[in-house]
């Protein structure tokens, strides 16, 4: 197994890619943390993993709130003695608003969730990992984070912010031992399309030829291998970077 006795813990688990991302590493050998808003959702997802022979438990976690973050991880190190694999998946999306059109409370939310709460876990985090002389962080940034049309301005700004902040981390604890790397997916079968709210006409109007090039949707299995891979051993040589898994999309331009 490629995580035997790893401590993951994984955000937004209870659905879509944080989903099978946590079952995922459950099966290859790591004890997860599922920590989602939706607790029950959570709670399904662990109680899956049990069922099938893993180790998981559900913790609720609003990553826009500090206690929630801080909450998750020392749960982790309550639970099962350590950290040694964080992944930020919780997210969401904007609107398609663009910068002419977006609101303060709106774009406050978006970064709250999208990049304040991804680094608040990755310096909850970085003491954990320093002490042991090694830890894995996977960041899932999006193809918004390296391109300015598959999103609004509020969501590709959080996740370019998101990218700017795994190649940091990645560079400055890279002689400590910590891997921080991340993923760029691109259009993915999950629900995070219900967090749209109220979608700007003018804004969704000028991604849909961008959109009409996409090759095809990716399944959240397929991120998941990606994840495992970065935080596997199989991986020690990458870090800093972002891996993106699209299909080829962003290929084209």
């Amino acid at each position: 197994m490629k995580l035997q006795d790893k401590v993951a813990v994984v955000t937004g688990a209870a659905s879509g890619m944080g989903k099978a991302i946590a079952e995922l590493y459950a099966k290859e050998g790591a004890k997860v943390i599922v920590a989602d808003l939706n607790v029950e959702g959570a709670k399904a997802v662990a109680d899956g993993i049990t069922h099938n022979g893993g180790i998981a438990k559900a913790v609720q976690a609003n990553v826009a709130k500090l206690e929630d973050i801080e909450n998750m991880i020392d749960t982790a190190v309550n639970e099962y003695g350590t950290l040694d694999i964080l992944v930020n998946n919780a997210g969401i999306m904007d609107g398609f608003e663009p910068v002419g059109d977006i609101s303060d409370d709106r774009w406050d939310l978006i970064f709250d969730i999208n990049t304040k709460g991804v680094m608040r876990a990755m310096r909850k985090a970085i003491p954990i990992f320093l002490e042991k002389g090694k830890g894995v962080i996977v960041n899932i940034a999006s193809t918004g984070g390296v391109n300015g049309a598959h999103a609004g301005a509020a969501y590709g700004a959080s996740k370019h912010a998101v990218v700017g902040l795994t190649k940091n981390t990645g560079y400055m604890y890279a002689n400590q031992g910590i891997r921080c790397n991340a993923i760029a997916p691109g259009g993915v079968e999950t629900n995070i399309g219900a967090s749209m709210k109220n979608i700007n006409e003018f804004g969704f109007g000028r991604t849909q030829a961008v959109q009409a090039v996409m090759p095809r949707t990716g399944k959240p299995e397929e991120i998941a291998n990606v994840a495992l891979f970065l935080a596997s051993d199989e991986s020690s040589f990458v870090n800093g970077t972002v891996v993106v898994a699209d299909a080829g999309w962003t290929s084209a331009f």
